[in-house]
């Protein structure tokens, strides 16, 4: 009888462990898309494996995110839109390897996208490309630079399209940058406050986010509502992934964290990559989603600015370039 007793615990012990769980830390905009992927990749872990996972979510700015996993936040992994918030987890918590970014395929991002416009149907405005944005009767929709990935690329962007423009003529170019900057209505701190801005409280006459970002919106509001303008030329925006090390392994979760990114290259995965409006780098899912991305010059920020510790010390950090053209502003 204790037999059976011990037999029926150990069973009803077995078939009631709970699942394993890992964090994704994500940033602002990536709700929908993780919400696609992660079910898939449960799937898979659960056929490789014979092992149940859940995937939880976590998404905010992606420095947001960065200083919130520095206090105390137990990601396992993270999902970036800026190398330079993987780096600070490094930097100030030895939570992620020093060399991440050679730990995973191109340059540790499984996809990528640029800065476009969304405009109101039919735009009324004719804005066509960045020239247009530093109009006096164009005003802009971004995040604030100094709590979204997304906004500092949309103000590299900018400053790209300038440096070209005015054949990197500094004053014109901060000029140029400083007219888009006044043209803001609103800061908000992260990407999804900004589409909120824009479509709900309808401010604005152009919505500048990632291309992936913009044709979401328009999908879901309206193809009736909104337009999307690819300009042609703009920054060459990665999204670098890292297992948070340090957390994984006293969570005991560094394989599922590690299979998690590595999941993210598979072709399944790429592909609601590109149905997201993002552009990846399998080939057989660009091939089949060529039609579906503009031709435009990418521009990487490396070329023009030097590493993101160069930029965020002469653009982002406190009484840098960004906060002089602010004050500049501020005091028209």
């Amino acid at each position: 009888m204790k037999k059976i007793l011990l037999s029926f615990l150990v069973l009803f012990a077995a078939g009631n462990v709970a699942a394993q769980e890992i964090l994704n830390a994500s940033y602002d905009v990536s709700r929908e898309l993780f919400a696609a992927i992660n079910p898939k990749f449960e799937a898979e872990w659960k056929k490789q494996s014979g092992q149940e996972i859940k995937v939880q979510q976590s998404h905010a700015g992606s420095s947001t995110q960065a200083t919130a996993i520095l206090q105390g936040l137990k990601a396992d992994v993270v999902t970036f839109n800026q190398s330079t918030d993987i780096d600070v987890l490094h930097q100030k918590g030895k939570l992620v390897n020093p060399d991440w970014r050679n730990k995973f395929p191109n340059n540790a991002s499984p996809f990528y996208s640029t800065t476009a416009f969304l405009v109101r149907k039919g735009n009324p405005k004719n804005v066509q490309d960045w020239g247009d944005l530093a109009r006096p009767d164009v005003k802009l929709v971004f995040p604030n630079p100094k709590t979204s990935g997304n906004a500092r690329y949309t103000y590299l962007a900018a400053w790209i399209y300038a440096n070209e423009t005015f054949a990197g003529d500094q004053k014109k170019i901060r000029d140029f940058v400083g007219k888009v900057l006044g043209n803001v209505v609103v800061f908000d701190t992260g990407g999804r406050g900004a589409t909120t801005s824009f479509v709900e409280r309808e401010l604005g006459d152009v919505l500048l986010t990632f291309e992936s970002e913009v044709n979401l919106i328009r999908k879901q509001y309206g193809e009736d509502k909104y337009d999307v303008v690819v300009p042609k030329i703009s920054v060459l925006a990665e999204f670098p992934v890292a297992v948070v090390e340090k957390v994984a392994a006293a969570k005991g979760t560094s394989k599922a964290a590690q299979a998690y990114l590595d999941y993210l290259y598979s072709a399944d995965a790429q592909e609601i990559l590109a149905s997201f409006f993002y552009r990846v780098h399998h080939p057989d899912v660009v091939a089949a989603h060529t039609a579906q991305f503009p031709a435009l010059k990418l521009v990487a920020v490396e070329s023009v600015f030097g590493d993101w510790q160069k930029i965020n010390e002469e653009h982002f950090a406190t009484g840098a370039t960004l906060d002089q053209l602010l004050r500049q502003i501020s005091r028209k």
